[in-house]
């Protein structure tokens, strides 16, 4: 008995404040019942309009589960006094049968075509409206809904007058006719039950297992006493200690969370106020519930600082951001969502805050016993009482049903699945919660409903609307009369207008809703074009200055549009066809990326490259920022992949106490082992210019705590390391680029060696430095390449660089003359075995570099039976807290396809392509120049290219 005592303490404990919300609402409830003087007052006054009137009240077929109407019983009693005939339509589904209505004095018939006025709850069927009536039910047409439209015009074309509840407002624009509370009633019912589900899935019995939905129940005092009967075992103790204290957040102080809080005070509980939610979900007791109700003023912040003000507000909402994700929702178990959400004002949740906050995460508040599962994370339910897909919780794309009232959303795939078992967060979002609890909504609707009605009941659908004289909250709410929309609708066809021009194409035909522009049909293009054509509402267009390569792509893909674009000639093109995408996908090369960017930027669309952040780009960063554009780079492999697989396992050592004392990455595009029998070893699956050019770059990195710097030149090709991690293949290795940044980049400040390298098959840099030695690696103009010059074959090209006065030469001397120069036979060798010794014409483009370059695309091309091969690999040093080392390894091999797509197009264009996608769906909402750097940018793709084959492992040794 002291316990039971000590549970009923606890549910009065909450804070003064809250007490007074609770009153307040409970008094704001009684004010919806009319007091006998104020009807008989009501009554008087529209005497003389009520008698001889005809209403009808009509079944409801929107949904299987409508079981409400718009006036109950006693309702239509006080109508009938008043000397108004109401005609029910029958129903075997409405919660109150026919018989109710009959004792109340209504007719039960099929005919309502006598009535002037037809009240109902949800849409009408086209087939069903009856011409010159005045109609009043939810239209949800205000919005331009397009789902609705086809009734809205029939509504017009049969000149029918259409009031919708829910612009029956008062002066402040506050709903006055509503279901808002049994909403939440009903939404708290059903996520209590859903989380005793997902609890149970995530391995937990709980008490919570013991409520039902809420349509199960008669009535909610039966659900009440369920949720009742589950708070005393919770009180008792019954909740796993491994779950930890359970926080549920209210949004909003309206009808609907004033509901839902009703039916939550029957647990034990208490409240705390926002600032106070952090510490009782690390520290709380678990034979109690806490609760938080936030409201605007807690969450809701200027950008520009200052205080939160309601006026300015309402006003200017896009003034304002929300710190809900960040200084709530991270402690929140459960969240019920019940505030109204307009257009251009800040979101509570958007799915970037999604995965931050469901990403599985070391959680030390959570005492886990032997054998007791941890949870993936804290949030586990959320009920969108509001029902607004994409509004306040961005990832609620569709609502939920009654049939199936719960899906989980998996943040890292984007994704729902009807299930209670996997990651994610339960999500119940019914659109017509009140249903589930019929016969209470239909009471607290119709008293609400009925001092309106007394006025709507004069209506005359025939009549001009000016010659009725209705009150301004009844006014406010007519849609549509006489064949027209009224003036303060009229919008609804300039909305509609919008829509379908973003829906057909100029000449008529329905388009696809997003476009995507591809710039770049060459290496890497295709598995981009594949994965992004999975999307049928996505329309593609692959623009290049080689047509018939754009061609050929839209050949294989239907539906993609090939169009001529030269970037450089006419740019003035490039605008117009960047003008018509929603994302651009730049696969040019990377010195013209700064001019795709710029004209991103004008026509305010996202850009996605797979190159180097590069200072010219890096350099708009300002500019894409205020036009609110993203520009995501290094999405590819190398960059891309490479950072991804990296920053996963620097946030998992960080996570577990770790830390990185030493960071080597290798990573390599090459011809598969049997396929690289060339001087080279090498194939060339992209740029061959880019390829060589890379030989001659500078690099720079940490090795033992001291910066070590190569100069360029090709001083590159005399760093490199013989390589043995893969004993299976002879490799090398030699640094990429400047490494240093990556310290600060990766967040690795403590490591005393960071490098980043290329990997290629042992042979590769003799090559090369031979080719350098020679000059052939040579950017700059030569005199011999003149494309006006003569001819020039490559025997005579090399005695040209030899400096030989004719090629007139006997071929083994020329061969000694060359291994003298390159200080090597096998060099010598390896520039005869590449043909550059042979009397073939040179295609001359003006420089060593580019010549070769064309001819060596030529030369080392992939046959139609050859695979090419990527190779990844970490290594990295970690630092445990017990002063262990761990030598730890992730490694990634992939093959080309034969049949299909090349591993290094796949592993460039598979991210480059799921990037893209990314930003189309919202999933990456950072502006200005951006790299995949974020957990809730790189964690997704990492599970993405998973899912499309391209996978790791880990290797692991304690020294």
């Amino acid at each position: 008995m002291t316990l039971l005592r000590g549970f009923g303490a606890s549910m009065l404990t909450r804070s003064w404040d809250n007490r007074c919300n609770i009153y307040s609402s409970l008094l704001l409830n009684q004010m919806r019942f009319i007091s006998r003087a104020k009807e008989k007052e009501l009554l008087k006054k529209y005497e003389q309009t009520l008698r001889g009137k005809v209403i009808a009240i009509r079944r409801e077929d929107q949904s299987v589960w409508e079981r409400r109407a718009p006036l109950a019983p006693s309702n239509v009693r006080r109508l009938v006094r008043a000397g108004v005939k109401v005609i029910v339509q029958p129903s075997n589904r409405r919660a109150y049968p026919a018989k109710s209505y009959l004792a109340a004095g209504a007719s039960v018939q099929e005919d309502i075509s006598s009535a002037s006025v037809i009240f109902g709850v949800k849409q009408v069927p086209i087939d069903q409206l009856i011409p010159n009536k005045t109609y009043c039910f939810f239209s949800h047409t205000i919005k331009a809904q397009e789902s609705n439209m086809p009734m809205l015009d029939a509504i017009l074309d049969k000149n029918i007058r259409l009031l919708d509840y829910e612009k029956l407002t008062d002066d402040n624009g506050q709903r006055l006719v509503a279901f808002g509370k049994y909403a939440g009633v009903a939404g708290m019912v059903n996520i209590l039950h859903g989380l005793g589900l997902r609890l149970l899935a995530l391995g937990h019995h709980t008490p919570f297992m013991h409520i039902g939905p809420a349509h199960n129940y008669r009535d909610s005092g039966t659900a009440r006493q369920a949720i009742r009967d589950a708070g005393y075992e919770i009180a008792l103790g019954a909740m796993p200690k491994s779950i930890g204290p359970l926080t549920f957040v209210f949004t909003g102080s309206g009808n609907v969370s004033q509901g839902g809080q009703e039916v939550f005070q029957e647990l034990p509980h208490e409240y705390v106020p926002p600032e106070m939610i952090r510490k009782v979900a690390e520290h709380g007791d678990t034979t109690k519930i806490y609760a938080c109700e936030v409201r605007r003023r807690h969450h809701l912040e200027r950008k520009e600082g200052g205080g939160f003000d309601p006026e300015e507000y309402d006003q200017h909402p896009e003034r304002y951001i929300s710190t809900f994700s960040k200084k709530i929702a991270p402690y929140a178990s459960v969240i019920i969502n019940g505030i109204y959400w307009a257009v251009d004002s800040p979101k509570l949740l958007t799915i970037p805050d999604a995965k931050n906050l469901l990403r599985p995460a070391y959680t030390p508040w959570l005492p886990i016993s032997v054998g007791a599962p941890a949870l993936p994370h804290r949030m586990l339910a959320i009920c969108d009482i509001s029902a607004d897909p994409g509004g306040s919780i961005e990832f609620m794309n569709e609502c939920t049903t009654i049939d199936t009232p719960f899906c989980l959303y998996d943040a890292d795939r984007n994704k729902d699945t009807k299930s209670f078992k996997g990651p994610g967060v339960l999500v119940c979002s019914i659109d017509n919660m009140p249903t589930q609890l019929p016969r209470e909504s239909t009471d607290f609707f119709g008293d609400l409903l009925f001092p309106f009605a007394l006025d709507i009941v004069k209506s005359d659908a025939k009549k001009p609307l000016e010659e009725v004289s209705f009150t301004p909250a009844v006014h406010g709410a007519i849609i549509a009369s006489n064949g027209e929309l009224t003036p303060n609708f009229q919008y609804i066809q300039d909305l509609r207008s919008q829509n379908c021009r973003s829906r057909h194409k100029d000449n008529g035909h329905e388009s696809k809703s997003r476009t995507a522009l591809v710039l770049g049909a060459g290496y890497v293009s295709a598995p981009l074009v594949e994965y992004l054509h999975r999307d049928e509402n996505l329309r593609i267009i692959v623009g290049s200055q080689l047509k018939d390569e754009a061609d050929a792509l839209a050949n294989r893909y239907s539906g993609v549009e090939p169009v001529f674009i030269d970037v450089l000639e006419k740019p003035e093109a490039l605008d117009d066809v960047v003008e018509a995408a929603d994302v651009v996908v730049s696969l040019l090369p990377y010195t013209l990326h700064h001019l795709v960017a710029e004209s991103c930027i004008r026509a305010k669309k996202h850009l996605v490259t797979a190159s180097y952040l590069n200072d010219k780009v890096k350099a708009l960063h300002d500019e894409a920022e205020m036009a609110g554009v993203t520009i995501l780079n290094e999405v590819g492999l190398d960059p891309g992949i490479d950072h991804l697989l990296a920053l996963e396992l620097f946030d998992d050592v960080r996570q577990a106490g770790g830390r990185i004392e030493s960071f080597v990455s290798w990573c390599g595009g090459l011809p598969a082992p049997e396929c690289s029998c060339n001087p080279l070893r090498y194939k060339f699956s992209w740029s061959p210019r880019g390829v060589l050019l890379n030989t001659l770059s500078p690099a720079k990195y940490f090795h033992a705590g001291q910066v070590v710097e190569i100069s360029g030149g090709g001083d590159l090709m005399s760093s490199v390391q013989q390589l043995d991690f893969l004993p299976g293949f002879a490799l090398e290795g030699f640094p990429n680029r400047d490494s240093t940044m990556y310290k600060d980049l990766y967040g690795i400040q403590h490591a005393n060696t960071v490098l980043r390298g290329t990997l290629r098959f042992q042979g590769y840099s003799d090559t090369v430095q031979g080719l350098q030695l020679l000059g052939l690696i040579d950017p700059n103009p030569h005199p011999a390449l003149h494309p006006n010059g003569p001819d020039i074959t490559w025997r005579a090209m090399v005695c040209n660089l030899l400096g030989l006065a004719s090629d007139d030469i006997f071929y083994e001397n020329l061969k000694q003359k060359l291994a003298e120069r390159l200080n090597s036979e096998q060099r010598a060798m390896a520039i005869e075995e590449l043909g550059l010794l042979k009397e073939d014409l040179v295609m001359k483009l003006n420089t060593p570099l580019d010549t070769l370059s064309h001819f060596l695309s030529k030369k080392l091309v992939f046959g139609p039976n050859e695979r090419d091969l990527i190779i990844l690999r970490h290594e990295v040093s970690i630092r445990w807290p017990d002063n262990r080392i761990e030598e730890r390894a992730v490694n990634m091999v992939t093959y080309g396809d034969v049949k299909g797509h090349s591993a290094m197009a796949t592993t460039v264009g598979y991210p480059a392509a799921i990037a893209t996608k990314m930003i189309l769906d919202g999933e990456i909402q950072q502006r200005g120049m951006v790299l995949p750097f974020a957990p809730d940018i790189y964690r997704p793709m990492l599970a993405r290219l998973r899912a499309e084959g391209l996978d790791s492992f880990e290797t692991s040794k304690w020294l």
